[in-house]
């Protein structure tokens, strides 16, 4: 079966160059633009991992990642925040918040797709 990701960002550039290079390493890939459009999607759907950004508009990433750890049928996902936030704070409220990777923008395609499938793995 095929391992499933699902990318939520509010940034088409980056939606589009990720879902491209998760479908070519074998991956199925959902989209979400926001947090409350993640949250509607994993009513229906459980992927392997997320790879979530912070900063969105209506639900945030933080918000995101809260909901999904405090909900027994999706609190073993695998979450990757994927975020311009690098403060030494942002991370360390990522990781508390149960992030298993913070991965910060601008990005390596490759470190991304490394780190995703160290998680998937």
């Amino acid at each position: 079966m095929k391992k499933k990701i699902l990318i939520v960002d509010d940034e088409p550039n980056i939606v589009m160059t990720l879902e491209y290079t998760f479908k070519k390493k074998g991956l199925e890939v959902l989209i979400a633009r926001d947090g409350s459009e993640a949250l509607q999607i994993l009513e229906h759907q459980i992927p392997d991992v997320i790879l979530l950004d912070i900063m969105m508009p209506n639900v945030d990433g933080y918000q995101t990642l809260k909901f999904i750890k405090d909900n027994p049928k999706l609190s073993n996902i695998k979450v990757a925040f994927l975020t311009a936030k690098n403060k030494t704070t942002d991370i360390e409220k990522g990781l508390k918040l149960g992030a298993d990777k913070y991965l910060t923008k601008p990005f390596s395609i490759k470190k991304i797709v490394s780190e995703i499938f160290e998680l998937i793995n």
